[in-house]
């Protein structure tokens, strides 16, 4: 290996040290918070690892009687726009893929990197004229926004780089589009089906500006509950602490065993469809 290889590598790992080391930390210093009682919390110098650990801060939170209701709301909130976005999402990047549609495509590059804030106010006005404010419906909607996008445009890579001969040879032997979509394209592109299930998933799991202007006080989800247990009078570390983990604890699992399926998808949607 020559002298230029190594210090190459040399410095690709510390540059992603040191763009890595601050979140690392940060999650390190949450985890600190999380199981220390409020006396250590608020000690200087700062300690970091107690001597006597509060387990009952995550005791407390999941003991909360909302927190059942929260952490349902988040599942029902999350399946139905990950579901809603896959049915319409797949179709949709597998026709833009085989149709050659370069300008949709920009239109959902476009809606990929709107932020969502720009949509939160019209469809706000239109929830409340509908009545459905503080419902579920709403955030699920409005999840929408950031999940189909998403889906689509990871499809659209997904299925530009699966062989086409398949589907032709499918197409001679008297299969219909849909036989052909639903039959040889949907299998074929089952680990892009992955990777957009997963981004879906830790997108709606996540979004927390929605949840906290539209949903009411039985609808909150789990973001916007942990938002809630900062008050003006008292604000207790540990239990907030806690409770964040445990809603961060879900979606890190997830992308931990998915890692490798999220960069691939990633890049693949990267590099095709625009």
């Amino acid at each position: 290996m020559s002298a230029r290889q190594i210090l190459g590598k040399v410095a690709l790992a510390v540059s992603v040290f040191v763009i890595v080391s601050p979140a690392i930390l940060f999650f390190l210093w949450m985890a600190s918070l999380s199981v220390k009682f409020e006396i250590d919390n608020a000690a200087y110098p700062p300690v970091f690892i107690p001597e006597h650990f509060a387990w009952k801060n995550y005791a407390d939170v999941l003991a909360s009687n909302r927190f059942a209701t929260y952490f349902k709301n988040s599942l029902i909130v999350t399946g139905g726009a990950t579901l809603l976005a896959m049915l319409v999402g797949v179709p949709a990047g597998y026709g833009i893929a085989r149709m050659a549609a370069h300008k949709s495509a920009i239109v959902i590059l476009i809606a990929r990197i709107t932020p969502g804030l720009s949509y939160l106010i019209p469809l706000f006005l239109l929830f409340q004229w509908l009545g459905l404010l503080g419902t579920l419906w709403p955030q699920i909607i409005i999840h929408l926004v950031v999940t189909v996008p998403i889906v689509i445009w990871i499809m659209i890579g997904y299925f530009e780089t699966t062989p086409i001969e398949l589907e032709e040879a499918a197409t001679i032997d008297g299969a219909t589009r849909w036989q052909v979509f639903r039959h040889v394209a949907l299998p074929v592109a089952r680990p892009g089906l992955a990777v957009a299930f997963i981004l879906a998933v830790i997108f709606s799991w996540n979004n927390f500006v929605f949840g906290i202007v539209l949903a009411g006080r039985e609808t909150r989800t789990l973001p916007v509950a942990v938002y809630n247990m900062i008050s003006f009078d008292q604000l207790s570390w540990g239990p907030l602490a806690a409770a964040a983990l445990i809603v961060t604890f879900p979606v890190l699992l997830l992308t931990i065993f998915a890692q490798r399926q999220i960069v691939a998808g990633l890049t693949a949607g990267a590099v095709k469809g625009g």
